[in-house]
């Protein structure tokens, strides 16, 4: 992860605190040249930046621009308390769509519940090459005589006097306002556990022709029409009508057939199996557990070193909701199996 908040001893010191967090570095990033170094990186364009490296499976990519956030005047686009100019402007660096739309929907929900008088200004950008800094920038904070010379600058600087007025003792990776997504998962009913399947024209009405005819008679989508077949975004796939939970991203693979296929099922209570001797030969069909619509069938011919499955689905009977809206759309409980 890489993220811009002016200074980077300050940036570095306080990301470095941060449970979880296995390394902060600093560094240079942004620039049009190769190999900046502290007396030459302004001219090439480039911020002071500092590369975090974390463990996810403790701590988020949302958790940790929260943190840094808090920790810098997000609101100055310009420059960093008395550091003026675009080298120490913040940003927030994003490696794909659902990071960019991580970072967008923090912009905003700080933007209108946040503690500033002012818009926020951080740049959300593609994350690009990283430079580090001079052996001497690191841990600048620790060093005997660096640390005296850093605790002035911090000081004088007016950041922490900052902090303290926006958010005083609340600079937590959370947002006060916020639901905690675990208690909030607890605490409420899944949408599809009250799912109730309406009448046939009521179906009609709301489905379009070939997600009828697949979800509700048993039909097959040609091959190689659905979006979802080359799909490899981390998230959930749901069924189109109910929202149930079907099927995970991490057991998704490319069978070469045309159709999104899977080794298994986000969980085998998900899926109901049946004996389908429509054609030729018998098959295993596959439909969701509370909705009951048609998804596809299974067949034994999937990865050995995966269980040997493969779950042959019809795209137009399945969503997908991208990691980055799993929260907010009800599914954080499943965050754990991407």
């Amino acid at each position: 992860m890489l993220l811009a908040g002016g200074c980077f001893w300050c940036v570095e010191a306080d990301l470095e605190k941060l449970p979880n967090v296995l390394s902060a570095v600093s560094g240079y990033a942004g620039g049009s040249t190769d190999n900046p170094t502290y007396e030459n990186y302004r001219q090439g364009g480039h911020k002071e930046v500092v590369q975090i490296t974390y463990n996810p499976t403790l701590i988020s990519f949302r958790e940790i621009a929260i943190f840094a956030l808090k920790h810098m005047d997000p609101t100055d686009g310009e420059g960093s308390f008395y550091d003026r100019g675009v080298a120490y402007g913040p940003a927030l660096y994003y490696e794909d769509d659902a990071e960019k739309e991580i970072l967008s929907s923090l912009v905003k929900t700080i933007d209108q519940n946040g503690p500033y008088e002012k818009p926020l200004a951080v740049a959300i950008l593609p994350r690009p090459i990283f430079w580090p800094a001079e052996d001497y920038h690191q841990d600048y904070y620790k060093g005997t005589l660096s640390g005296l010379k850093y605790q002035y600058y911090r000081t004088g600087s007016g950041r922490d006097t900052f902090i303290e007025k926006h958010w005083g003792n609340d600079t937590a990776p959370a947002l006060s306002w916020e639901k905690d997504p675990a208690e909030a998962a607890a605490t409420s009913t899944a949408p599809w556990q009250n799912y109730q399947k309406p009448d046939a024209a009521t179906l009609q009405a709301s489905l379009d022709t070939l997600a009828y005819r697949v979800t509700q008679e048993e039909g097959t989508e040609r091959a190689g029409t659905s979006p979802y077949d080359k799909e490899y975004g981390r998230g959930i796939y749901v069924d189109i009508l109910s929202g149930e939970p079907l099927f995970s991203s991490r057991e998704k693979f490319d069978s070469g057939t045309g159709w999104p296929s899977f080794t298994a099922p986000i969980s085998e209570d998900r899926v109901t199996l049946h004996e389908d001797k429509k054609l030729f030969s018998t098959r295993t069909e596959v439909r969701s557990a509370t909705a009951d619509n048609h998804l596809g069938h299974v067949f034994p011919d999937g990865p050995t070193e995966r269980g040997g499955q493969r779950y042959c689905m019809n795209g137009v009977a399945l969503r997908f909701i991208p990691e980055a809206e799993m929260t907010t759309a009800g599914y954080v409980e499943y965050l754990k199996d991407l």
